[in-house]
């Protein structure tokens, strides 16, 4: 009896470190052992371990940074099922905060592998950048002072004594510029959302310009002291930007978000992060695979 417990021991031993040798192949969690061609970019970060995500730091339920340093929110959440699929524990992530003004530049300088940060897609940023995605569409909206109520629309700053808040080498930016009657004037940027949301706060500015569930966000954490004006004015759909030309990786990213609408993480990341400020819950968008 002795004996045939020591084999079966011995057995199991040799088993586990086959299993270990092998533990390289093994996609995150799953189990699901998934394969990549020799030397692309999934194969270079499942060996070095480490994922570099670019991401906005202070944007309630998409990006904000938390005491511990490390942001939370949707895009947080979408980057993690990426690292999933890679074999990736998210504590081996690495978070650069990511502005707006800078998204394009930190994919080219190396400086991150993925930007997941309220990124929209558009043409002009498909010439320095590839995208993955979408994943979620937004509608550019408009944020006041509760008790303000002289905006109703973007036509409203067809007066020219009205000012309008956004970020630097943003989408809204460019998007709130053909209803101003003079843009030198009437539009006032910063680097991050916070700055424009203290601007509002201040009366230094009438109203802030950015995506629906952004502002959302910040209603939601100043309640009873901001509000929107009027509804969306144009659809935003937010891709995760990756290196130019780098198909593989791109396709990968692909595959990897249209698995999470199949299989509930993707309801599961929203549901906890901006589904606390929008709780009608994200249209699922159609993967463009350009």
């Amino acid at each position: 009896m002795r004996k045939t417990r020591a084999a079966v021991a011995a057995v199991a031993l040799t088993l586990a470190l086959a299993t270990a040798a092998c533990g390289g192949d093994d996609a995150g969690s799953t189990g699901e052992r998934t394969s990549f061609p020799a030397g692309s970019t999934m194969q270079k970060l499942r060996d070095a371990q480490k994922l570099r995500v670019g991401t906005k730091f202070d944007q309630p339920g998409f990006g904000l940074k938390r005491p511990s340093g490390t942001p939370k929110g949707f895009d947080v959440e979408i980057a993690k099922i990426i690292a999933e699929r890679l074999g990736i524990a998210e504590e081996r992530i690495e978070y650069t905060e990511t502005p707006s003004s800078i998204r394009e530049q930190v994919l080219q300088q190396d400086k991150v592998d993925i930007v997941v940060a309220t990124y929209t897609i558009t043409d002009k940023r498909k010439q320095l950048v590839d995208f993955a995605g979408p994943y979620y569409i937004a509608g550019q909206t408009l944020m006041v002072n509760a008790d303000y109520s002289e905006i109703t629309g973007p036509d409203s700053f067809k007066d020219p004594t009205k000012k309008v808040c956004s970020v630097t080498n943003s989408t809204p930016a460019t998007n709130i510029q053909k209803y101003l009657k003079d843009k030198t004037k009437q539009l006032v940027l910063f680097e991050n959302y916070d700055k424009c949301v203290k601007a509002l706060m201040n009366r230094k500015v009438d109203a802030v310009t950015s995506d629906n569930v952004i502002l959302l966000g910040f209603i939601a954490t100043n309640e009873g002291k901001l509000a929107l004006a009027g509804t969306a004015f144009t659809e935003e759909p937010y891709g995760i930007g990756v290196k130019k030309g780098d198909d593989q990786f791109r396709n990968f990213i692909n595959d990897t978000i249209e698995a999470s609408f199949g299989d509930g993480s993707y309801r599961r990341a929203w549901k906890y992060t901006a589904g606390k400020y929008d709780q009608s819950g994200p249209t699922i968008p159609t993967i463009d695979r350009y």
